[in-house]
C-alpha cells in the first residue's frame, strides 16, 4: 500500500519565521546598533531575582527536573486555587500543543478569529482537524459572530485576550454574554499571555475572577516578566481538565533553570511595576505619535501597537526601511494581515529612534510620491 510518509496538514504547513537577529542585521547593514522591536520581548531584559535564583538552581542540572511541581505550588498559594488546578509547561505554546493532543478527536473542529496568534495557527492546523474562523470587527474579536459559528463539531475555541497580533481586548460583558451561548461539552482556551499589561483596565475580564469549567486559562512568564529565553509558561482549569493535560504533557517539562526563575520572578514585584511603567510610557508614545504621521495605530492593551498600512508592499517598504535604519519590526504575513506591521514597545530611547526612523520613511515616501505626480521619473 503506497502511504504518504508526512500528513498532508504538516505538508501544507509553513514553518515558523521568528523576529530577525539584531546580530544578523547589524552585520548585514554594517550598523553600530540594532534595536529588535518585533518579538514582543520586555526591554528592560529579565527580572534580577528571576536571574540570581536560576543561578543558585545551575548545582542542580545533573538531575531530572520534577515537571513544574514546586511552581505549581507558588501558583496554586498565589491565586488561592487547588495544585490540581495548576499546570506548567515550556511556554503557553507548549501547553496550547498538549491541549490539542489531549481534547481534539479526528472529526472535531477548531474555531477561532481570523489572523490569530500564529503559534496557535500553526499548532492547531497541524492536528489535520477542521480550523475555521470569522473576521475581525474593528480588529477585536467578533464574540457574537463566533457564538453564531459553533455548530455540533466545535470542539475547542481560541481567545487571545489581549489579541496577539492586534493588541485588542474584549471586555467583562462581552465574554459574559458570548459564554450563553457555548455549550459545556466546547472547551475554551482563554490565552491570557498579556495579561499583566491588560489587568489595570477596569473592563478587562480576568478569568480568574469567574472560574468556568470548560475554560483553560494559559499565561505566560515570557512577556512582563523577561525570560522568553527560558521557556516557561502556566495554566488554570477545573482539576479534571489539567488531570487529563498531565497524561499528556511531557514528564519533565519544564526545565529546572525555567521553574527557577518563574519562581524568582514572581518574587520581584519591583522590576513588574517597573515593566509596566516602562511599556505604559512607550505606549502612549507609539500610540500618540504613529496618528501624527499620518499611519493608524489600533488601540492597545498589550506591549506592542499593531499598524495597518495601505498594501502588503507599503508594509514590506517600511519594514525594509527600519532594517536598514537598525529597527527591526514584526511584518504580520504569516499571521494572515500581510499589509499590517506589529510594533513591541521597548525603552522610551528605543521607541523614540524607532518613531524617528517611521517618521524618515514616510517622509521620503511622500516625497517620492510628490515627484512621480510632478511627471518626474522615479529612480529605483
Amino acid at each position: 500500500m503506497n502511504r504518504r510518509l508526512v500528513p498532508p496538514a504538516i505538508e501544507s504547513l509553513r514553518p515558523y519565521q521568528p523576529g530577525r537577529d539584531p546580530e544578523e542585521i547589524r552585520r548585514l547593514y554594517n550598523l553600530p546598533r540594532v534595536i529588535k522591536l518585533a518579538s514582543n520581548e520586555n526591554p528592560l531584559g529579565p527580572s534580577p531575582k528571576a536571574v540570581e535564583a536560576l543561578r543558585r538552581a545551575t548545582g542542580c542540572i545533573h538531575c531530572y527536573p520534577n515537571g513544574g511541581h514546586d511552581l505549581r505550588q507558588v501558583l496554586a498559594r498565589k491565586f488561592k486555587v487547588k495544585l490540581g488546578n495548576v499546570i506548567t509547561g515550556s511556554g503557553s505554546e507548549s501547553l496550547i500543543a498538549n491541549i490539542i493532543r489531549t481534547f481534539l478527536c479526528d472529526d472535531d473542529e477548531v474555531l477561532t478569529t481570523e489572523a490569530a496568534f500564529i503559534g496557535f495557527q500553526v499548532v492547531a492546523r497541524s492536528r489535520g482537524v477542521a480550523y475555521r474562523t470569522v473576521p475581525y470587527r474593528d480588529w477585536r474579536y467578533d464574540l457574537r459572530a463566533l457564538a453564531a459559528a459553533i455548530n455540533d463539531k466545535t470542539k475547542i475555541i481560541y481567545l487571545a485576550n489581549p489579541n496577539n497580533p492586534t493588541g485588542t481586548t474584549f471586555t467583562r460583558e462581552e465574554f459574559g454574554a458570548f459564554y450563553r451561548h457555548v455549550p459545556r461539552r466546547v472547551l475554551i482556551i482563554l490565552d491570557e499571555a498579556y495579561f499583566e499589561y491588560a489587568a489595570g483596565n477596569p473592563g478587562y475580564p480576568d478569568s480568574m475572577q469567574y472560574r468556568y469549567d470548560n475554560v483553560i486559562t494559559l499565561r505566560t512568564f515570557s512577556k512582563v516578566y523577561g525570560l522568553a529565553g527560558v521557556r516557561i509558561g502556566y495554566g488554570f482549569a477545573h482539576e479534571d481538565l489539567i488531570g487529563n493535560l498531565l497524561k499528556v504533557k511531557l514528564p519533565f517539562e519544564p526545565g529546572t533553570l525555567a521553574q527557577a526563575a518563574a519562581i524568582g520572578a514572581l518574587e520581584d514585584k519591583e522590576f513588574l511595576l517597573r515593566s509596566l511603567e516602562t511599556n505604559a510610557r512607550s505606549l502612549r508614545l507609539l500610540a500618540g505619535s504613529l496618528p501624527s504621521m499620518g499611519l493608524d495605530a489600533v488601540c492597545s492593551d498589550a506591549n506592542f501597537v499593531m499598524a495597518p498600512l495601505d498594501s502588503p508592499a507599503a508594509a514590506n517598504a517600511l519594514t525594509e526601511h527600519l532594517l536598514q535604519a537598525g529597527v527591526i519590526i514584526r511584518p504580520l504575513e504569516a499571521f494572515g494581515l500581510p499589509h499590517c506591521v506589529r510594533i513591541s514597545t521597548g525603552t522610551e530611547e528605543e521607541t523614540g529612534i524607532c518613531l524617528e526612523a517611521i517618521h524618515g520613511f514616510l517622509r521620503k515616501e511622500h516625497h517620492d510620491a510628490a515627484t512621480d505626480r510632478a511627471g518626474y521619473r522615479r529612480i529605483a
